[in-house]
């Protein structure tokens, strides 16, 4: 039997095509065609030097992959981890038998196969430099946990070891792309609903975010009251633009991660794959956020319906490690027409009518309003920006630029304020 095949918990591999060509390599290499194995050899190199430059693979690439191929198998023993850490039962005996063909693969000494063969590129993958950057799939944070768990894997000498670090980093991190990432998007693979990672979310922090001190404190309270498993609701946040409700709830996603905190972004058209969402992340271990971006409706729009349906309605009842985060320009997120009034006034239950559309904001149990700063405020934020960027320029010049800049360029706000010192900063 294939080693591939002795495998029980690990058995489906995410891009585990490499691993069963080179396992099948491995058992049969003194036994089977020269030519045929080296051919085989050779697409397996190809394989891990693909996924050095998509993935960041660096030092040993056997090593790294292996390790690769365990953080993110999401199986029986790995997510029962992610939620207890180290777990008592028989599966423990089926994951250390497992972890001892992991082991064995993890010490192979290619040595012999690369005389065996006259393969000597084999060498290069067990000292392989990465030229670049690091791959797209994962960030620098991801890929150095990876690459730490990798060296101590090497470092140990039996199977149980080698069982315990890899127990303690799904404690620790998680397993798989909800374990490694921090924000997700909706997609859709065939007929169904995936979530895929972002890999580069903005670096935003709270502090960032000049004055709305009493409105990062709502936002924060209710957030931490959430990843600590306590009653949190879901979450407006609505006002003038350019205000910072983006980036505080980036800045959110930021300061939790470490306490389990996961965010999926859903686009308004994406509403009728809300349910498919749900079933996807409530049976794990992290606490998610649904973030809903710059939210509002026209009057013929009609997803709001499925939103309504997520937020408080239908026989299951939201799962207690899902809320639900939105920006919107507007407090009442269905708009409404002078016309709505006439038609009020011809319809028999007017009252009916008016909830219908006003109802979704009030499914919002926090609401907070971010409002455009006044001249002070700006300039306040202006100064604090400047001196944040190091731009070298006296206060009343940079003040007046700035009075310039807002007049032509958004008015009164946060964004417009950074816009500025973008401006400035491109011209040093």
């Amino acid at each position: 039997m294939k080693i591939a095949g002795k495998l029980i918990l690990y058995r489906e591999l995410e891009e585990g095509k490499v691993f069963k060509d080179f396992t099948w390599v491995m058992e049969h290499y003194k036994d089977a065609g020269k030519e045929k194995l080296q051919a085989l050899c050779y697409g397996c190199i190809h394989g891990l030097a693909e996924l050095s430059v998509s993935h960041g693979f660096e030092g040993n690439l056997w090593q790294d992959y292996l390790t690769f191929l365990m953080v993110n198998n999401e199986n029986a023993y790995s997510i029962s981890c992610e939620m207890k850490g180290a777990i008592e039962g028989s599966i423990n005996r089926l994951a250390l038998h497992d972890f001892e063909i992991f082991k064995e693969l993890f010490d192979f000494d290619f040595k012999e196969l690369e005389e065996w063969l006259e393969v000597p590129e084999l060498r290069i993958i067990e000292h392989y430099k990465r030229s670049g950057r690091n791959g797209n799939v994962f960030n620098h944070r991801v890929w150095d946990r990876i690459s730490q768990l990798s060296v101590r894997l090497e470092q140990t000498k039996t199977a149980e070891e080698f069982k315990q670090e890899v127990t303690q980093f799904y404690q620790e991190f998680g397993v798989g792309k909800l374990g490694l990432h921090k924000a997700f998007r909706i997609e859709h693979k065939g007929d169904g609903v995936n979530i895929a990672p972002i890999m580069n979310i903005a670096h935003a922090h709270l502090d960032d975010l000049i004055g709305y001190d009493t409105e990062k404190k709502k936002l924060i309270d209710n957030t931490e009251a959430f990843v600590n498993g306590k009653q949190a609701n879901n979450c407006l946040l609505f006002g003038d633009a350019g205000t910072g409700k983006s980036t505080s709830i980036k800045a959110i996603i930021n300061q939790y991660y470490d306490k389990g905190l996961r965010m999926v972004e859903v686009y308004k058209h994406q509403f009728q794959d809300l349910n498919h969402l749900i079933a996807l992340i409530k049976n794990r271990n992290y606490k998610f956020i649904i973030y809903m971006d710059d939210l509002s409706f026209e009057e013929f729009e009609i997803e709001y319906k499925y939103l309504k349906a997520v937020i408080e309605g239908g026989l299951e009842r939201k799962p207690d490690n899902v809320l639900i985060y939105a920006t919107s320009n507007r407090r009442h997120l269905v708009r409404e027409k002078f016309s709505d009034k006439e038609e009020r006034d011809n319809e028999l239950h007017t009252n009916d009518t008016v909830q219908e559309k006003l109802s979704l904001a009030a499914r919002f149990g926090v609401t907070i309003y971010f409002g455009k700063p006044d001249k002070k405020e700006f300039q306040e934020i202006v100064k604090s920006l400047a001196e944040k960027y190091h731009i070298q320029m006296g206060k009343e010049e940079l003040l007046a630029e700035a009075n310039k800049w807002e007049l032509s360029h958004g008015g009164l706000s946060g964004r417009t304020a950074q816009q500025f010192i973008n401006y400035l900063l491109g011209r040093q």
